[in-house]
């Protein structure tokens, strides 16, 4: 096997044979013959760190493994582990110690609150000119939602008329778009 390494003879990165690994590892290089033994890189320690994964209104103890020295951000799309079941997540918050935090090393997080965006649930509500009608519609979290576009959901068609997203901005100028995972509602006039 091969590795390339600065040579202290060739004074120049060049392509090295592995002679042996232990603690270190003892290259030869392969323009000058020139041996040396260099440290072999320490993998980072990694830690799984307790992670409440919540999936419209149930919620479910899980883990996400991040190096020790990884920095969270709420915020941070990562994939979480429940059981033999990995799906991708949002963080929603940051416990470090006793206090919420917006961002934290792993060493210093104790649990991570996240939600479910691989599957979401999207709430409508659709306006027909008397009334409003609530619709659910189960899609993939990227599924893409444009305000002025016409869909059909549980036997219903409309036009989206504006967006709500879960981090506040309504979304009303025909052709903006989002994605399911961040849609907190959609509105609709029945057509």
């Amino acid at each position: 096997m091969f590795i390339t390494v600065n040579c202290p003879d060739c004074s120049d990165e060049t392509e090295h044979e592995i002679i042996s690994e232990s603690r270190d590892t003892l290259v030869r290089c392969t323009v000058c013959g020139h041996h040396q033994r260099i440290q072999k890189e320490r993998e980072p320690d990694s830690r799984m760190i307790k992670t409440i994964v919540s999936r419209e209104g149930t919620s479910k103890v899980c883990s996400i493994e991040l190096a020790g020295d990884d920095e969270c951000t709420v915020g941070d799309h990562l994939v979480a582990e429940c059981g033999d079941d990995a799906f991708g997540v949002e963080v929603t918050s940051i416990e470090s110690g006793e206090k919420r935090v917006e961002r934290a090393k792993a060493v210093d997080i104790t649990a991570l609150w996240s939600r479910a965006i691989e599957q979401v649930v999207v709430k409508i509500s659709i306006h027909d000119g008397r009334k409003t009608i609530p619709v659910y519609m189960e899609c993939d979290g990227e599924q893409p939602f444009v305000v002025g576009e016409k869909y059909v959901v549980s036997g219903k068609r409309f036009a989206i008329s504006h967006l709500k997203l879960r981090d506040g901005p309504l979304m009303r100028k025909e052709g903006w778009k989002t994605v399911g995972h961040k849609v907190k509602r959609i509105y609709g006039v029945r057509g």
